[in-house]
């Protein structure tokens, strides 16, 4: 089952991708008027960059679990089985 997941899986990622990219969007504009600073920006405030990739980690961490989490309830939905670990079955 694994391996019929995995392109599921895959598209659920760049589908959480995208999400956790317009999320922190929104949120950084709430926070700052400008743009979040960048690590590549020699003349980025210390505070603000750790700041904005605190909040950006955060934000795609979570979305990418539950956008996985949802793909993985919605396989074992229509085929039966969950794709993964399931600690209720024993081997």
């Amino acid at each position: 089952m694994k391996f019929l997941f995995a392109p599921i899986g895959i598209g659920a990622g760049l589908i959480a991708g995208m999400l956790g990219k317009k999320a922190f969007e929104r949120l950084w504009a709430v926070v700052d008027e400008e743009d979040p600073p960048e690590p590549d920006q020699r003349d980025a405030p210390t505070a603000k960059l750790i700041a904005a990739l605190a909040i950006e980690g955060a934000i795609f961490r979570v979305v990418k679990g539950m956008t996985d989490y949802g793909a993985r309830r919605a396989f074992a939905g229509a085929t039966g089985s969950w794709p993964g670990e399931d600690p209720d079955k024993e081997d």
